[in-house]
């Protein structure tokens, strides 16, 4: 019978699949850069194994190697270990393991193939990736917070920060990866002989950021083994507080994990203390806000009065005028800012 290397099915009709399916799901991630000589082939070997492990979620691959956030029924945990490690590129990678555990993180399997794993925006040609900062564990990394004189920096989008990050980290306010590695070079340039603390939400971003820095010229370039997701699950595992606070956004359809009761932002509609990311119901809108439950009502789940309105016209209304738009390239005003409200 021939395999299908792809998603066959609409949303509603995977969103049904994972209700139905009673097994209980581990979140997990992992990335390696490693190098993968034919990314096309290696995808679809890995679609074939991971499908018939049932899991599902977002992965990206690329010559320079493997990004990865999944779920997968808790009792296939051992069975994919088993399998990650037979394949030579992936071998004892690291599994980073989720702080919750919900099944509706992802609803289908797709692996995509990239010219990077993560867009950053750097010629590797210029540096050696592989020349990265000293790794720390969570507990090591908690312990240096303290250290008088250190240099903490949040290398997450303001999106992400702005609901939860590390006290005293520096937050560069940026909406990409990309912007955001000059803008830290700029920000530490008279910090290059200082202890640098690197975090992010798995690792990943920190692993390219560290080795630019060092090139550089930083000398000291420390980073958070296994990101805030590895932080969080074991300062509550040595049952310390917790030094990062509020909630750590997340990629999938969670948007975030709550890591402490900390609420560090409010709503872009009203004001009021909130942390609840939602993307705009009007689909030819869809920013990504935060949002207390009470506009989210009154809105209908948009982000204004003006998508409210379109969403509340005939569908085949509402297709005509987002092909328009993107025909003419007209966005809603309210896309040339990242907030509704000040804070």
């Amino acid at each position: 019978m021939k395999k299908f290397l792809f998603n066959r099915y609409d949303k509603e009709t995977l969103k049904k699949r994972v209700e139905m399916d009673t097994r209980e799901r581990r979140v997990i991630s992992f990335y390696r850069y490693v190098k993968l000589e034919d990314p096309i082939q290696f995808r679809d070997k890995l679609y074939d194994a991971f499908e018939d492990l049932g899991i599902l979620g977002r992965i990206y691959l690329a010559k320079e190697g493997i990004n990865a956030q999944f779920s997968i029924p808790i009792e296939n945990y051992e069975k994919l270990r088993t399998t990650v490690d037979s394949i030579p590129e992936l071998n004892k990678i690291y599994f980073n393991d989720a702080v919750e555990d919900k099944k509706e993180s992802f609803i289908k399997l797709a692996i995509k193939v990239r010219k990077k794993i993560v867009a950053d925006g750097l010629d590797d040609s210029k540096f050696d990736p592989s020349d990265v900062g000293t790794h720390l564990t969570p507990l090591e990394f908690h312990d240096a917070l303290s250290e008088p004189g250190v240099v903490v920096v949040d290398l997450r989008n303001n999106y992400e920060s702005e609901v939860g990050h590390f006290e005293n980290a520096i937050l560069p306010d940026v909406g990409t990866f990309r912007e955001e590695l000059p803008l830290v070079e700029d920000l530490l340039k008279d910090n290059k002989d200082k202890k640098i603390l690197l975090y992010c939400t798995g690792g990943i971003r920190c692993e390219k950021a560290s080795a630019y820095l060092k090139y550089k010229g930083f000398s000291k370039v420390h980073q958070l083994r296994g990101g805030i997701i590895n932080y969080a699950k074991a300062v509550q595992d040595a049952g310390i507080p917790s030094k990062f606070k509020g909630k750590n956004f997340v990629f999938d359809d969670r948007l975030g994990e709550r890591v402490t009761d900390d609420i560090l932002s409010v709503c872009y509609t009203c004001g009021k203390p909130s942390d609840r990311h939602t993307n705009c119901a009007n689909l030819g809108c869809h920013v990504l806000i935060i949002q207390c439950e009470d506009c989210g009502k009154e809105l209908l789940g948009c982000c204004s009065e003006e998508c409210k309105n379109i969403i509340l016209l005939p569908e085949d209304m509402q297709k005509n005028l987002r092909k328009e738009n993107i025909k003419n390239k007209k966005y809603p005003t309210h896309h040339l800012t990242r907030k509704l409200v000040g804070k």
